[in-house]
């Protein structure tokens, strides 16, 4: 047997995040293999990540595995696996917004979907986060259209509009709005907001840090007493979320926000979680434009926007603006959210063939579908 096993791969930049896109069925099965082949593939654990394909941060560490949906309510099913440089542990516990925009597009390019007229509609079924994203691409004659004038702040030029819509994502991971009850509540003597739509967040005031909000992701990075502190209250917001440990993975996710400065409706510092995104990651920007309209959580009291309208919501980042619009409305004491629409971009890189070792997996026991693979991991 050769001594390296091929598995096909699509790298994608999705929105301001890179990384390989896979079929379920040329990966393996069981977790531990799975988790093998992914470390193998991406080059982690190593800073550089010299031995993989991965970019050498965890913005552009990333994995998706598509297969066909058996649900009736989606288009495909989505696994989403943040493979970390220095990281021996594959985390699966969250999703990742921004890498959402290049499923459509591979899915219709690898035939899971066909394409609909000038614009098709995917729905794609998270499994980490059992919730489910409506993805919007342009399509000409059958194929997919990457080039056009959209752009978003983090990537340079520009493309084809890809409308994501998170409007089905509350409770996506605990199955609840405000997953310990509380509007606001105080961990590690500063005053938080838990909520949970698109992924458990966190929600901090600058202020409350000692911290104007506005610092540059440089500035941030150089402080540990803040990234420890930050993580401290993470790990707490975690254990009262309902979510058990969390000091190995990515969420809740922590956010700092202070007051717009430059006519936006809320500037956010995001954490990933031991050092502040470049940008925004599209998840925490759906939790943050929903705590916005939530009348009594900490985004509300910065924001003062109002429920029962369409509101652009415009959350300002250390690489520029970053525009949700938004439509919520509170019925029978419940938090209904309408609408949740978001402009990301993406371009396929390349099409090939991904190598790892045969000692590490020999190409056997490969997974039906997502669902198959996902029985064996605990999200």
């Amino acid at each position: 047997m050769a001594d390296l096993v091929p598995i096909p791969a699509t790298l994608f930049r999705g929105g301001t995040s890179k990384g390989p896109l896979f079929l379920a069925n040329d990966l393996p099965r069981d977790k531990d293999k799975l988790d093998a082949v992914l470390l193998a593939a991406m080059g982690s654990p190593h800073k550089r990540q010299v031995d993989g394909i991965g970019g050498a941060e965890s913005l552009t560490s990333k994995v998706v595995i598509v297969s066909r949906s058996r649900r009736n309510d989606a288009d495909v099913d989505y696994l989403f696996a943040q493979v970390n440089p220095e990281s021996p542990l594959v985390d699966y516990k969250s999703n990742c917004g921004n890498m959402l925009s290049a499923i459509a597009p591979f899915a219709i390019e690898n035939s899971l979907v066909a394409a609909n007229g000038r614009k098709t509609t995917v729905r794609i079924y998270n499994v980490n986060t059992d919730s489910v994203v409506e993805s919007t691409i342009e399509t000409e004659d059958g194929e997919v259209r990457y080039d056009g004038g959209a752009a978003i702040d983090g990537v340079p030029g520009t493309a084809a509009p890809v409308i994501e819509n998170f409007a089905g994502t509350v409770g996506s991971k605990t199955k609840k709005l405000l997953p310990t009850g509380h509007l606001t509540e105080t961990i590690d003597e500063v005053e938080v907001t838990c909520i949970d739509v698109a992924v458990p967040a966190v929600l901090v005031d600058a202020s409350s840090l000692g911290l104007e909000g506005t610092e540059t992701k440089a500035d941030l990075d150089a402080r540990p007493d803040l990234i420890a502190r930050l993580d401290r209250i993470r790990v707490e917001a975690g254990q009262r979320m309902g979510m058990g440990d969390c000091s190995d993975y990515v969420v809740p996710k922590p956010l700092m926000i202070s007051p717009p400065r430059h006519g936006g409706t809320i500037t956010s510092r995001d954490f990933v979680p031991y050092n502040c995104h470049a940008t925004h990651s599209v998840t925490g920007a759906v939790a943050l434009a929903a705590a916005c309209v939530l009348p009594g959580t900490l985004a509300n009291r910065v924001a003062r926007v109002a429920l029962d309208r369409l509101v652009t919501i415009g959350i300002e980042h250390p690489g520029g603006r970053l525009e949700m619009d938004v439509e919520a409305t509170m019925k029978n004491g419940g938090f209904r959210l309408m609408q949740a629409n978001l402009l990301r971009t993406t371009r396929r890189l390349f099409s090939g063939t991904v190598f790892i070792p045969s000692r590490i997996w020999d190409g056997r026991n490969k997974a039906v579908d997502v669902a198959d693979m996902s029985r064996s991991i605990e999200f």
